[in-house]
């Protein structure tokens, strides 16, 4: 029992020593205490907790004389503690596999030393190591040395004859369960369009279970998992620039990078950027950062990302959360999506108010709209038609599209098929109308050269509202710009645009019974009304049958 007791002193020792994370108290009676640091040593040190092993004190009694951080190169971290003034000892942990092959013993049950030979290495690996990997455990290798020789000696060491020679107290295996949601946002990813790869530390066969619980890879798909070593071997020259020929013939099936390294993702990122990919890259590290920076949107952890992460990032994380890069996608496509909506709307006003103008002028020896009017129009396009159409919440329909190719026109084909259909459409009302209007609808003629006085005119106030009226119901148009049946789905959801539709509708309707010389209008009747509103509504059949019309041979911009 005693060896036992020695067994489980040494490795509680290396886990409170060798490690800089802490747990703090509650800050509420009932609560959790609050672990700060890296979540493996946090682990540990719970672990630790477990046993009923105080970090604090342990830490006072064996103070740290020298410190070999954790490097992404060696994966392994070690402290060193004087014993006596002739004495220190050694704790090393870190990558199992790696820190085992520096071991040449290992610390027996009965608290002996037994020798740890390549037989013995290769029993560990093979029955605990990847065991414990394809389960999905992260495993580490716990070890020690005790060496005669001052804490000045040692400081002159190299970091090499410091991790040497060690004897293996344990490997242990520690479990990163996958968060319930995540499943479901990578699911999303890939309906999306989106390739989600993981590029990760760990084990190759503990990145292949964790891939597989996720849903990153799946069984028969032909997805590549390989580790870091090889990748730069196939993808890198000599001189360490990107061989892009050899790249190209792994990434499109490349999901996992295991035991790899900070340049291994930069690398990655740097590749898929020149093989004109979108690339989005999450991490928390210090050494992530380039990573973060040379990606199209780098998303840091909020939680446990340090400030370097922080700021080479565009946006954080403040959950730490996968499925929080799902909402981006839909809100970052919701906004792209808002842009079009705007434009598509505004193009058309301002080509049929455009014409109108011009023709106006050369035939009619004056525009039939006045410029109070026009910038009543230029209000609805500006203002009232920016809230209106982009203020639509995000749906998870926006998933279920491919992602937008980075050199996309703004002005789609379908959405150029509408801009000029919806205007040729209303100007081959309008214009008829404001030439021939007034004989037509028994009106009093409103042009210049027919009208005996320069009083406001029926004929012309029903131009003019049936001309706004268009751009109002066209506004319901513009709410879809990817050949969507339904123009109405979701607006009920979205009360500000109902809000800024009924604002401008009322608002029309007062400048025509109300504003008289000022908007240069003649209050209408009800007949009236309804033939400006019939005419009007007409836009909404219309884009129905621009559906049909092949938009393939259309300009984009």
């Amino acid at each position: 029992m005693g060896g036992i007791f020695q067994l489980m002193e040494m490795l509680t020792l290396l886990i409170c020593v060798n490690s800089t994370a802490e747990i703090l108290p509650p800050k509420q009676v009932g609560a959790q205490p609050e672990h700060t640091g890296n979540k493996t040593e946090c682990a540990l040190l719970q672990f630790a907790a477990d046993l009923g092993v105080d970090y604090t004190p342990v830490r006072k009694a064996l103070p740290i004389c020298h410190m070999i951080t954790f490097s992404s190169a060696k994966k392994r971290m070690s402290v060193v503690v004087p014993l006596s003034e002739s004495k220190c000892r050694i704790f090393t942990k870190g990558a199992s596999e790696i820190v085992l092959g520096l071991c040449t013993s290992q610390l027996r049950l009965d608290g002996s030393l037994s020798p740890l030979g390549s037989d013995e290495y290769t029993r560990v690996n093979e029955n605990i190591i990847e065991k414990y990997a394809k389960q999905g455990f992260r495993t580490l290798c716990l070890a020690y040395r005790d060496v005669d020789a001052s804490e000045a000696e040692v400081l002159t060491w190299s970091d090499d004859d410091v991790e040497t020679d060690l004897t293996c107290i344990c490997i242990v295996g520690i479990e990163d369960p996958v968060r319930e949601e995540v499943p479901e946002a990578i699911r999303q990813c890939n309906k999306a369009g989106i390739a989600v790869r993981m590029v990760t530390g760990d084990n190759i066969e503990t990145a292949k279970s964790i891939a597989f619980k996720c849903g990153i890879v799946s069984p028969g798909d032909g997805s590549l998992v390989m580790e870091g070593s090889e990748f730069r071997e196939r993808v890198l020259d000599g001189r360490g620039n990107i061989k892009q020929d050899e790249f190209d013939k792994i990434w499109p099936k490349l999901r996992v990078l295991a035991r790899s390294s900070p340049k291994d993702k930069y690398t990655l990122v740097t590749g898929l950027k020149n093989a004109g990919q979108v690339v989005a890259v999450t991490g928390d590290g210090t050494n992530d950062a380039p990573a973060l920076k040379k990606a199209d949107v780098g998303f840091a952890m909020g939680i446990c990302g340090t400030a370097v992460a922080k700021d080479a990032s565009d946006i954080i994380l403040m959950d730490d959360n996968f499925k929080s890069t799902v909402s981006a996608v839909k809100w970052g496509r919701n906004v792209y999506d808002s842009i079009c909506k705007f434009l598509q709307f505004q193009l058309t006003v301002n080509v049929v108010a455009i014409t109108m103008a011009v023709i106006g002028a050369v035939f009619l020896e004056e525009s039939p709209l006045t410029a109070v009017q026009l910038l009543w129009v230029n209000l609805i396009m500006n203002a009232f038609a920016s809230l209106a159409l982009a203020t639509d919440t995000p749906t998870d329909a926006m998933l279920d599209r491919e992602p937008y190719p980075r050199k996309k026109a703004l002005i789609s084909q379908t959405m150029a098929k509408h801009i000029l259909g919806q205007a040729a459409f209303q100007l081959a009302i309008l214009l008829p109308l404001t030439f021939v209007g007034d004989t037509v609808l028994g009106l009093p003629a409103g042009q210049k050269y027919k009208r005996e006085s320069a009083d406001p005119t029926v004929h012309y106030t029903m131009v003019f509202n049936t001309f706004v009226f268009m751009q109002l119901f066209n506004e319901v148009n513009a709410r879809r710009i990817h050949d969507e049946l339904n123009v109405f789905q979701g607006v009920l959801r979205n009360r500000l645009y109902l809000s800024m539709t009924v604002v401008q509708m009322t608002l029309q309707a007062c400048i025509v019974q109300f504003g008289s010389i000022a908007f240069g209008c003649v209050a209408l009747n009800g007949w009236q009304w309804l033939v400006c509103l019939g005419i009007a509504s007409l836009v909404l059949p219309v884009r129905l049958l621009l559906r049909c019309v092949p938009s393939r041979f259309l300009p984009h911009w």
